[in-house]
């Protein structure tokens, strides 16, 4: 049987629907409509260049009386594997550290301030495999591994905020799926960890790492708690 792909199910939608109808079902499944943001020209074709694409949305917030706006920049990053998940994985994690500086580039183009990449963005998503050869050799410490040394450089570079998830490993040898936060100066300032593990027939997370024990920390940074 020949394989379905397809760009997203919204392309699939919008292609399919009269205009009127594609409206209504967008409005159902994502709520109200947010305002679209022009990107710069560099950003665009940086990420054509990249092969990833680029949107930008605004969502406005009821004005204060005795607080000034602030505009806030995120940027939320779904990422792609681009190595074929059986090669090494040295390859495999060094390739997806390209790309995402790549992405963070055209972030930081449009002058985004906090970015936030996906769970587990370093590795392929394995963990419905219940397999624990070869991912639990993504795992890495959440503190001083390639990684978030990796998020370190790119923050200082672009005085940018980076929330980065990924497979930890801690000084016992615990694996968990946590979530790095970095400072625009490049600095730890800590992590959080998944509460809930899924454990739905035979997709159990809890092969790999159990709930967290760090209840739900908040870091304070620049542009306001994460």
């Amino acid at each position: 049987m020949a394989e379905a792909t397809f760009e997203s199910v919204e392309s699939v939608l919008e292609k399919h629907l009269p205009p009127e109808e594609y409206d209504k079902v967008r409005n159902v499944i994502y709520g109200r409509e947010c305002g679209t943001l022009e990107l710069n020209p560099d950003a665009v074709e940086h990420a054509k260049k990249h092969n990833f694409q680029l949107k930008g949305y605004r969502m406005s917030a009821d004005a204060e009386e005795l607080r000034p706006p602030r505009i806030v920049r995120v940027g939320l990053v779904q990422n792609q594997i681009v190595l074929p998940t059986t090669e090494p994985v040295a390859a495999q994690k060094e390739a997806l550290g390209k790309r995402i500086e790549s992405i963070v580039d055209a972030a930081a183009l449009c002058g985004v301030n906090v970015i936030c990449f996906q769970e587990t963005w370093n590795m392929p998503f394995a963990f419905c495999t219940r397999e624990r050869s070869p991912w639990a050799e993504f795992a890495e410490s959440a503190e001083h591994g390639p990684t978030v040394q990796l998020c370190q450089q790119m923050a200082r570079r672009h005085n940018m905020v980076i929330v980065s998830p990924i497979l930890e490993r801690d000084e016992g040898d615990l694996l968990w799926n946590a979530a790095v936060v970095v400072s625009n100066s490049g600095a730890v300032l800590g992590k959080t960890r998944k509460n809930h593990i899924p454990r739905v027939g035979d997709f159990n997370e809890s092969t790999y790492y159990m709930e967290s024990r760090l209840g739900h920390p908040v870091f304070q940074t620049q542009f306001g708690p994460r």
